[in-house]
This record gives C-alpha cells, sequence and structure tokens, in this order.
C-alpha cells in the first residue's frame, strides 16, 4: 500500500537510527495491512499529483512552490481539486504554483514565536512528535536541519505530507511515519526532539515527557509545546469532559507546573520561552478547513472562556535540554 524503502535506505546509513531496523519495518508492514477508510481513495488522488521537481521551493520564510513559468489554467485547477481531496487541512498554510492553502492554524505564528529560541537547526537530525501534515518539518529544513523524522498516527496527514513532497520533487530530508510516540523504541538518536499539541492527548504526560527524553542524545534540545493555564506549580486543570469541544483531553498544568515536571523528568536547563493566549486568528474555519474551529469552542458571552467554561486556550513554548 505504500512504500518506505527510501527510509529504511536512510537510516541504515545512520549509526544512530540503525537500530530502528529491528523494529521499524514489521510495525509499518502491520500499519499497511491494516484497513484505512478513505486511504486508498486519497492515494490515488496522490498519484496523480507530478513529482516535477519545480523551479522554486522556499522553506526558509514559508513553505511555497513556484516555476518561473506559471502553470496553465487548467493544471492549476486540477491540482486545487486534488490538493482538495485532502481536506480538511489543518495545518499550515502552503503556497503550491499560487494555490494558497489557507488551513485551520497559522502554524507560521507558532514557528515565528518559538524560533528565537531554539539551538540553531543547522546539521541538526530532528524529531517532530505528533507533527500532523509535517508543515513545521519543511521549516526545520529551511533552518539547514540534516534530517526531519515526523510520527503522527493520522493517514490523512500522511498523505497531505506527501503531496507536499511530490509538489517539491520527492524531497528526502524529511520522512513521516505513521506511528504514535509509544512504538518508538529508545533511540537516544535525535538532536532536538519537538512535541507540540500533544502533552494534553496524554494520559499519562510525565511518561510522554520521558519518551521524549528516550529519544534524545545526551546534551539534545526538547521544544515542548502545549496548552497551559495560568497559575503556580501547583496549577493544574484537569477538564471532567471536553475542552474546547476536544475530546480526549487530560492535563493543563501552568507553564510553572510544566517546568517543574520536567525536571522531575531529569531535564536541566529547563526555561518557558513563550506563554500566548490562541486567538481566533489563528485557528479559524476557512475553505480548506470548512469544519468547526476555535471561534464556535468559544463562549460567546464571554471569549475568555471555552463553551465549558474553562480558561481559553493558551499556549506556552518550554526549552530542555538533556544531560
Amino acid at each position: 500500500m505504500f512504500d518506505f524503502a527510501n527510509f529504511y535506505q536512510l537510516i541504515a546509513q545512520d549509526t544512530r537510527l540503525q537500530p530502528w531496523l529491528n523494529v521499524l519495518p514489521q510495525q509499518l508492514t502491520d500499519w499497511s495491512n491494516a484497513e484505512h477508510g478513505d486511504f486508498d481513495r486519497w492515494l490515488r488522488a496522490l498519484n496523480k499529483i507530478s513529482a516535477d521537481k519545480p523551479d522554486v521551493v522556499d522553506i526558509k520564510d514559508s513553505v511555497s512552490i513556484s516555476n518561473h513559468e506559471p502553470m496553465h489554467q487548467g493544471e492549476l485547477k486540477k491540482l486545487e481539486n486534488l490538493l482538495k481531496t485532502f481536506h480538511p487541512w489543518r495545518k499550515g498554510p502552503y503556497n503550491v504554483h499560487g494555490i494558497h492553502i489557507d488551513t485551520e492554524w497559522r502554524s507560521d505564528w507558532k514557528w515565528d514565536r518559538l524560533l528565537p529560541h531554539i539551538s540553531p537547526l543547522k546539521d541538526r537530525s530532528v524529531l517532530d512528535v505528533g507533527c500532523g501534515n509535517g508543515y513545521h518539518m519543511w521549516r526545520m529544513l529551511g533552518e539547514q536541519a540534516r534530517l526531519c523524522v515526523g510520527i503522527d498516527p493520522s493517514h490523512l496527514f500522511l498523505i497531505q505530507f506527501e503531496a507536499i513532497r511530490k509538489l517539491m520533487g520527492n524531497n528526502q530530508q524529511a520522512h513521516l511515519l505513521p506511528l504514535g510516540i509509544e512504538q518508538l523504541p529508545k533511540l537516544e538518536a535525535f538532536d532536538t526532539v519537538f512535541s507540540m499539541g500533544v502533552l494534553y492527548h496524554r494520559r499519562s504526560p510525565l511518561d510522554h515527557l520521558l519518551q521524549l527524553k528516550d529519544q534524545l542524545v545526551s546534551g539534545g534540545e526538547l521544544v515542548l509545546e502545549t496548552l497551559v493555564i495560568d497559575g503556580d506549580e501547583n496549577a493544574v486543570l484537569v477538564p471532567t469532559d471536553r475542552y474546547a469541544q476536544m475530546r480526549n483531553v487530560y492535563f493543563f498544568p501552568s507553564a510553572k507546573a510544566l517546568k517543574v515536571w520536567l525536571e522531575k523528568c531529569g531535564f536541566e536547563n529547563v526555561r518557558i520561552v513563550d506563554e500566548s493566549v490562541t486567538s481566533t486568528g489563528e485557528q479559524r474555519t476557512t475553505e480548506w478547513m470548512t469544519h468547526n474551529s476555535l471561534p464556535d469552542y468559544l463562549d460567546k458571552n464571554d471569549p475568555s472562556k471555552t463553551t465549558e467554561g474553562h480558561p481559553a486556550p493558551r499556549r506556552a513554548i518550554l526549552i530542555a535540554d538533556k544531560p
């Protein structure tokens, strides 16, 4: 169904990642043999997208793909329709031959908030946990990372990522695997590990932090972004049901409490580098994501609260080092 052979060849040549080959092929074979709903339909649409290398690729200041000679209108409309087959597009934005994929999230805003605070990515190997459709991996490559590996169990995100990769001419520095963090062995192989928008979905947040630590080399850097609340080192919100209409959410610590959690897990030099309230300009319904979004999840009479009465989404970025 889906061929990961290029990735196997790549990590076979990387001494730090070679041990992954002991378990990864079987995991991905099991994944390929399972039922995946719309995946075959998406795959047929993906196969209609050209893998011709474009003239211009900008992944430094955006994720934009273009040719010196513009595409004919008929070809452009066909490509737009193929890309809309992969609705909903949540992470982005992307600009593909003049097609503006206006995603639910302005993921570039998050990137702009964190980039000044992280260690330079040049020549580093990077793991992006819960990477969505891989938008941030392209931005990481734009900062000259050597290799970006993303993991996310969503089949749709994999297809969206592969569509963008084909349009870039089959870039081989970024790879997305349909796995969860719990399926990774203790690799201790990555210079930087990102976990953004994942922690509040984990039943055991400290176990998640330890799993992230297990993927880092000694001296490696963790970049952690998640929903938080205001409060001191002991403040934690545990919703009894939903939060902003999200199911499967568990722990929302304050940024100060999260700093303590990271220190308890053995991280060093833990620092809170950003806290910001999520605006309805950063997350909203668009032509490329027509379902409900943040404006629908806030109290109409008091947008400082969710429809359930919880504090409105506030996100923090913390950075920490593995000894």
